[in-house]
């Protein structure tokens, strides 16, 4: 019964997936990495009791979790994102901590407008 759950969920994402672009998908994946980073820096202040930082790596982990079929689906539309999914996929084995830098650099380069126009010739310098 678990699998056939499962089976349905994984449906719904895919169906929901469909008609969205990759870096879309990407960038509902880094919604998640973000959440996490904030939780796993929080986690980690000197004045965070021991209780409270295991339950804010948790919610770090949580969140990790539930970016990594949004990076899936944005690989898949996009095989520009597979290091976004790749890195996110790590956080089963690495601690988060490894991650961090990798995952602020990838979400930012998601959120950046890669479509940005250059200059116009007449900026460019002369030779």
């Amino acid at each position: 019964m678990i699998g056939l759950g499962a089976t349905a969920v994984s449906a719904m994402l895919l169906l929901s997936a469909c008609g969205q672009d990759g870096a879309a998908l990407a960038r509902q994946a880094c919604v998640h990495v973000n959440a996490s980073i904030r939780y796993f820096e929080r986690s980690t202040k000197s004045n965070i009791s021991l209780a409270a930082a295991a339950r804010l790596r948790t919610k770090a982990d949580a969140e990790l979790r539930a970016a990594l079929p949004l990076a899936a689906q944005a690989t898949s539309a996009n095989g520009s994102m597979n290091a976004l999914m790749t890195t996110i996929s790590e956080g089963a084995t690495v601690d988060e901590a490894h991650l961090i830098p990798a995952l602020k650099g990838q979400c930012a380069v998601v959120n950046t407008n890669v479509n940005v126009n250059p200059a116009p010739p007449g900026n460019l310098p002369r030779s």
